[in-house]
């Protein structure tokens, strides 16, 4: 039987988009706090990872991973692709606006597990959301972690992923970032090619390793064997689509 307590728990509450801006064409980062004080205490608490239900009232709800990581303090931020009915329709708000939310939800990276090692995090297009939440939340506590290695890519210039980070991926201490293109066009400058191939190149050592991989599953297969030959356990390698 369901209680009422368990029925309070699942009726969002609004939440206020503070700011939005456009990552692609059809990817847009909402930065939202909850209205309510307690509500906004329990995201506060949240581990790296975890989800979110947003919801537009009176048309529909959506999980959707918290792309910013618990150190935070200020918004809850939500990079969000249009792929259906709810999602077109949050594509529509502005700054002012409300929306529903509850959560959070899911378990989490287990980033304390993780303390005192080297991480490696490998990202195919929009699924750098999940991973830039342990990625940010290491690098705000980066005296508990080792070296760190981003490797990025996405089909096109076009539908890369916070670009805004970049510098400051660039220049973090103990920090490599290096991210490519499936395809580039006349401005793009950089690296063209597979993100496996980026492992596989700069062939990170598994000593004392996590690596961490968020992307379709084609990336996901390709870089499992990359990270095999180089030694990695599978008790080392985190995977999430």
């Amino acid at each position: 039987m369901t209680s009422a307590t368990d029925i309070k728990t699942m009726l969002p509450l609004t939440a206020t988009i503070l700011e939005v801006f456009d990552e692609t064409p059809d990817i847009k980062t909402f930065r939202i706090k909850p209205d309510d004080e307690q509500e906004w205490e329990k995201f506060q608490n949240r581990k790296s990872g975890q989800v979110a239900e947003l919801s537009v009232f009176g048309t529909g709800e959506s999980v959707i991973s918290i792309t910013s990581p618990p150190t935070q303090p200020d918004y809850l931020e939500f990079t969000i692709k249009r792929t259906g009915v709810v999602t077109d329709m949050i594509h529509t708000f502005i700054a002012g606006d409300k929306i529903g939310i509850r959560g959070p939800y899911g378990n989490g990276f287990p980033v304390d597990d993780w303390k005192g090692k080297n991480l490696v995090f490998v990202a195919g297009g929009f699924a750098l959301a999940p991973a830039r939440s342990v990625l940010n939340y290491a690098l705000d506590k980066r005296d508990d972690y080792g070296h760190i290695d981003l490797f990025y890519g996405a089909r096109t210039p076009g539908d890369l992923c916070f670009k805004w980070e970049y510098d400051r991926w660039k220049n973090e201490k103990d920090m490599f970032f290096d991210v490519t293109v499936d395809c580039g066009d006349d401005a793009w400058t950089g690296k063209v090619g597979v993100v496996p191939a980026l492992v596989k190149d700069a062939n990170p050592s598994p000593e004392n390793t996590i690596a961490i991989i968020c992307g379709p599953p084609i990336m996901i297969k390709f870089t499992l064997q990359e990270l095999n030959a180089m030694g990695f356990q599978p008790e080392q390698i985190v995977t999430t689509l």
